[in-house]
């Protein structure tokens, strides 16, 4: 029987979520930040006008960047707008 709880099956929000920014979270503890561009099926992920945070202080600025599978703890949207540069 189906839950009516509106939960999604993460194949779902990742096809969502592509062209959008997005927030991911290492099993170090950093933080990227930035447009999702494309993943794969071993979970590397893409990303476009990157931003790496440590400790939530941002430390780089990339213009593209790919983040193995094995190293991501989480995947979600992000809640606020960029600044524009």
């Amino acid at each position: 029987m189906a839950s009516s709880t509106g939960a999604q099956k993460p194949k779902d929000f990742l096809k969502q979520i592509l062209g959008r920014p997005v927030l991911v979270k290492l099993n170090s503890g950093s933080d990227y930040r930035g447009v999702l561009s494309c993943l794969d099926g071993h979970m590397n992920i893409a990303l476009e006008q990157t931003e790496e945070y440590c400790e939530g202080q941002l430390k780089n600025k990339y213009g593209d960047c790919f983040l193995r599978g094995n190293n991501v703890l989480y995947i979600s949207t992000q809640k606020t707008q960029r600044r524009a540069q």
